[in-house]
């Protein structure tokens, strides 16, 4: 990346701004004027950069298969966490094994801003940020660290499900539905009622953009002020069909615990309306709301077109991220 040809926010994608414009300043940087480009090397290129990253790896507490580096913002400059210290950031680097890997950061970023700027998903707050070569990385706020430092209280619906390696092997967070997913909302959240309109909003986007990784340990329960439960934001929205040849649905049974699909899905091989009507009504959402919680994802939204053209993919990326999109959205409206 050409850091001096920046032309729209590195965080809202927000036109005419070379850095994070003020909205991103404010919700991701407490207010501080944090820069786009971080204060290190890209690791491959600085043998002390490794290190310290690998050493910071040996310490963070998050789970995943891609690397993860807790950051804290010191004064108006963000820095690795040393032993010891509560990170505020988690970074992303590119990560390996991936076609196209090196849009990994671009892609994941513009899909969390999508979820939230057209779809009003709450996400957590995210950006690119850049090693000081121009190699970006996603950089995402930690919604579980309290402004002292400790931590609200996380569940994912792993545990939630009582699903791990050891009793259901290394796939363990696959091995479930959307369905069972949602009737475990009911189980463990009080305000469930609210919040499975929330997952039901989740689950279309995640199928409408092609995140096929949204797995038990992609959902999370979050402690509130009042010391119950709800669905935390929404983290690691990724349309993975650019990077690998995977299925609509990331959980091994999909929507459904059981067998059902609709006449539709059956002919397509694909999700339909009629398909997440009935996977609303078994979650529990009212049969007089799914209509309006499913009609922007049947419409054409302009403002998908403008942020993917704002975004920081390339131009061959670009195009197969809007193709997936409209694809996923006529196999919806397939009449």
């Amino acid at each position: 990346m050409i850091l001096d040809a920046i032309k729209y926010c590195p965080g809202s994608l927000a036109e005419g701004y070379q850095t994070y414009c003020p909205s991103c300043i404010r919700n991701i940087f407490n207010n501080r004027k944090v820069s786009h480009i971080l204060p290190y090397q890209q690791p491959q290129l600085d043998e002390t950069v490794e290190d310290l990253f690998i050493e910071n790896r040996k310490h963070i507490s998050i789970s995943g298969v891609q690397e993860k580096i807790s950051l804290i913002l010191e004064k108006n400059q963000l820095r690795v966490t040393r032993e010891g210290e509560q990170g505020s950031y988690i970074l992303k680097p590119i990560p390996t094994d991936l076609k196209k890997v090196e849009q990994v950061p671009a892609n994941e970023h513009l899909t969390m801003q999508i979820a939230s700027q057209v779809y009003g998903i709450k996400t957590a707050a995210n950006a690119l940020i850049f090693f000081k070569n121009g190699t970006p990385a996603y950089i995402t706020k930690r919604f579980d660290v309290k402004p002292d430092g400790s931590k609200w209280g996380k569940e994912d619906f792993a545990s939630l499900a009582g699903k791990t390696k050891d009793n259901n092997g290394i796939n363990f967070k696959y091995l479930y539905s959307y369905e069972e997913l949602g009737l475990l909302i009911q189980k463990f959240v009080p305000s469930w009622r609210i919040e499975i309109e929330k997952y039901y909003s989740l689950v279309l986007f995640n199928f409408l953009f092609s995140n096929g990784d949204a797995h038990l340990k992609n959902f999370s329960l979050l402690e509130t002020k009042s010391g119950d439960y709800t669905l935390s934001p929404a983290y690691d929205l990724i349309n993975t069909r650019i990077h690998v040849d995977d299925s609509d649905f990331a959980l091994d049974k999909g929507l459904f615990a059981d067998s059902f699909k609709s006449e539709k899905s059956n002919i397509t091989g694909h999700a339909h309306k009629t398909d997440f009507i009935e996977f609303g009504l078994r979650i529990g959402v009212g049969a007089n709301r799914i209509e309006k919680l499913i009609q922007p994802y049947l419409d054409k939204q302009p403002i998908v077109e403008l942020l993917i053209n704002h975004s920081f993919l390339n131009e061959n990326c670009k195009r197969a991220y809007l193709l997936n999109y409209n694809t996923k959205r006529n196999y919806l409206n397939k009449l």
